[in-house]
């Protein structure tokens, strides 16, 4: 079997309470009162043979204060990724980035610079998840006004990254916290990027995270967007689970959405993903699972499919695709599959025998 060469990395929320707002102590209570280095150390316990490194939020789940402390529980893993994580703390319930009042703004920027400054320091790279950046009502914000503080306040944060030389990964969400994500897409994400460009910003480490259940919920097809961002030279990291379309489930890899999954690990290897260091990073919330086991299963269920795409005849299904023969594309795949030829023979043998 041929083996996953590429690292990984999983981030530190999915070890936490796991609460909703239905279940407002979490599904795992027990862990409630649990201190970073602590969930640090059950984290590396449980999964130090199978995954390379942790993720964790600025300032909540790391800072300069815990930073040493979760450095000297880590043992052979390292921290891949610093994410922004101030959508969590409601004084910034109107946003950062967009924070109609301007003192809560500056605060909110400068407060993620500390967080790029503390990633630049580990090595690590920075994500940029806006959650809260955008609007619940009609109404309720200027658009263009809006848009504009937003991406004046992202190209700030990229800027000082830039001169840091830290790499940020862009992520986009459609909704939640915010109803309406501002950066809501792929395109969104692309626009973004554009337009910090056009402000004279250095924009070479600024790149796009694809959180997979973050582009089902948009139906945007996993491979067609991998492929897409690569051909642009934006395609920075991934975030692998899966959900059942309709929400932010952060689901186990491989739990629903296998076809897409499937395209998506040989998009990656066609293009080279991993070979400048990228990641397959494991954003999941696993909320009445054992949070171990659902991370193991997780990373288990991607090698196999990643190695299930390895065995898909290139060749066969470039001359397929050539002629837009979906017929033969999924001849071909289902074959990898175990759909052969021998396994069609035993089909119409039974068919015979009725």
């Amino acid at each position: 079997m041929e083996h996953q060469a590429i690292k990984n990395s999983v981030g530190i929320w999915a070890f936490g309470p796991n609460v909703t707002r239905f279940v407002p102590p979490g599904y795992h209570p027990e862990v409630a009162n649990e201190d970073m280095v602590t969930r640090t150390k059950r984290v590396v316990d449980g999964l130090a043979d199978l995954v390379d490194g942790l993720e964790y939020h600025y300032p909540g789940e790391i800072n300069e204060d815990t930073v040493e402390a979760i450095k000297a529980a880590l043992g052979p893993m390292d921290i891949y990724c610093i994410a922004a994580g101030l959508h969590t703390d409601p004084t910034y319930k109107l946003g950062a980035f967009i924070n109609p009042d301007p003192v809560l703004r500056r605060r909110g920027i400068e407060t993620l610079k500390r967080g790029v400054d503390l990633a630049a320091a580990l090595g690590a790279n920075f994500i940029i998840w806006p959650g809260a950046e955008g609007y619940n009502y009609n109404f309720q914000r200027d658009y263009a006004h809006t848009w504009n503080l937003f991406v004046e306040g992202v190209a700030e944060v990229v800027a000082h990254a830039a001169s840091k030389g830290v790499k940020v990964f862009l992520e986009h969400k459609n909704s939640e916290p915010a109803m309406n994500i501002l950066m809501r897409n792929i395109a969104a994400c692309l626009y973004t990027i554009e337009r910090i460009g056009r402000l004279g910003v250095d924009t070479s480490r600024l790149l796009v995270n694809m959180d997979w259940q973050h582009l089902i919920m948009n139906g945007e097809n996993l491979a067609e967007y991998a492929a897409l961002l690569h051909a642009e030279g934006r395609l920075g990291h991934q975030h692998a689970n899966s959900g059942w379309g309709t929400f932010d489930d952060d689901n186990m890899v491989g739990a629903s959405f296998f076809m897409q999954t499937l395209e998506l690990a040989m998009t990656l290897q066609d293009v080279g993903y991993g070979q400048n260091g990228e990641r397959i990073g494991y954003d999941l919330y696993p909320y009445t699972e054992d949070q171990i086991a659902a991370v193991r299963r997780s990373v288990l269920q991607w090698t196999f499919i990643n190695d299930l795409a390895r065995r898909i005849d290139r060749q066969a299904l470039a001359e397929a695709r050539a002629r837009a023969d979906a017929v033969e594309g999924y001849r071909i795949v289902y074959e990898t599959l175990g759909l052969d030829q021998a396994y069609i023979d035993g089909i119409i043998q039974q068919r015979k025998k009725r």
